[in-house]
């Protein structure tokens, strides 16, 4: 295979598995937007939950498309899950977005997570870059006042997880039921960086359409400043400097909280976007200071690959304990990130382990039935029917964002 060859398979996987998929099957033609729901059975379930994540995710997905591929479908698509999100999901009250709706679009639960308010920066603005909208660039404008006004901590730096609806401290600051429960965590960080770097970039080629919306405020240089300060709090506060793994949950004075956690997904995923928001800021300082952490931490990453080329998900080094299911994102993750390495270091080894982790993903994970990819195999390599294939969780952000990743890259070089 060659990077030509990669470009066209995962064009049409993007095009005719990916996409296809959520046009034809989670269209809510009945109560608006998109269905909550597909079981890992393929049973729609029309009554499921909207979550944020979700409809965030699909905003940005059919946003990107339109962008590179400027197909009207796509741009149709992209403004139904702009001005979905913008009717039901915006809290007018206090701010902010709902976590979740009810199928009808009314608001189910109204906490604050700055994880999901980072996505809907990261689709309303990837929309403004699309289409050059000003309504949804403003609003992603609101959203990142949201985050610096209630998120972060000026003490200690950094973000919280979540509040309230009215932006009070809550107990529980879990993402999901799986996670930790600490005020600050990785996770959240790398999805308020990636919003903010792309938050970035649309400002910039709108020529600062925001500062009617938000009068006397510099926006650039805010945003800029906002980004660089994110950047160093994963080079100075998340990178483990002794493993050079990206560390998972934290108290909020930074101390390391919930034991030795290695999450291989996050830290492929880690590495290029920590690229990305570097190359995006523009300042050759923090470049040259990033990149050497840039492939530092992608080369901690591979101790999660398997000789087939995919990328288990995560151990807990404390208790043995080593989540090595075959996840959908880890793989889209695991290509782009080493595709970045090929790209910009120029290393051919990096390129072998994209390409590979690609075929597994053809062999393995792809539906070509039914459309979309399975959420994961298991070590033994049966296939994940219980975790959805369309859902809460599962969208189609991590792999048409892989697909997109390539498209670009092939063609800028």
């Amino acid at each position: 295979m060659d990077i030509n060859t990669l470009r066209q398979e995962v064009l049409d996987c993007l095009e005719h598995n990916i996409l296809s998929f959520w046009m034809e099957r989670m269209v809510d033609r009945e109560n608006g937007g998109f269905y909550g729901r597909i079981d890992g059975k393929e049973q729609l379930h029309p009554n499921a939950e909207k979550g944020a994540i979700l409809n965030a995710r699909i905003l940005w997905s059919f946003s990107a498309a339109y962008r590179v591929l400027r197909k009207p479908e796509y741009l149709e698509m992209a403004t139904r899950a702009k001005d979905y999100f913008l009717a039901h999901f915006i809290d007018r009250d206090f701010g902010g977005v709902y976590w979740s709706l009810d199928a009808h679009g009314q608001p189910a639960n109204t906490r604050k997570q700055f994880y999901a308010i980072g996505f809907a920066i990261y689709g309303l603005s990837e929309y403004a870059r699309a289409t050059g909208d000003g309504e949804a660039l403003g609003y992603a404008l609101q959203l990142f006042d949201c985050i610096e006004e209630h998120a972060l901590d000026r003490e200690f730096g950094g973000y919280i997880e979540a509040t309230a609806r009215d932006w009070s401290s809550i107990e529980d600051m879990r993402l999901s039921e799986l996670d930790a429960n600490f005020p600050k965590s990785q996770n959240t960080h790398l999805h308020i960086i990636e919003p903010y770097a792309n938050l970035l970039r649309a400002l910039r080629s709108a020529g600062e359409p925001g500062e009617p919306l938000i009068p006397g405020n510099p926006v650039i240089p805010r945003v800029e400043s906002a980004l660089r300060n994110i950047i160093g709090i994963f080079t100075d506060r998340i990178l483990n400097p002794k493993t050079h793994h990206l560390d998972l949950f934290f108290e909020m004075d930074w101390t390391r909280g919930a034991g030795r956690l290695e999450s291989y997904g996050h830290d492929i995923e880690c590495s290029w976007l920590m690229h990305e928001a570097a190359l995006v800021l523009g300042d050759r300082e923090v470049l040259a200071r990033m990149e050497p952490i840039v492939q530092l931490v992608a080369e901690a990453s591979s101790k999660g690959l398997r000789p087939d080329g995919s990328m288990i998900h995560e151990a807990n080094l404390d208790t043995g304990r080593i989540d090595d299911d075959l996840h959908w994102w880890v793989q889209a993750e695991n290509v782009i990130g080493w595709f970045n390495i090929y790209q910009h270091f120029g290393d051919e080894d990096a390129l072998t382990r994209a390409f590979r982790c690609w075929d597994y993903i053809k062999r393995q994970l792809i539906d070509w039935e039914h459309g979309e990819w399975h959420w994961s195999r298991h070590p033994d390599g049966s296939l994940n029917t219980v975790d959805d294939k369309a859902g809460f969780w599962k969208c189609p952000y991590h792999n048409s964002r892989m697909c997109l990743e390539i498209i670009e890259r092939v063609e800028a070089m």
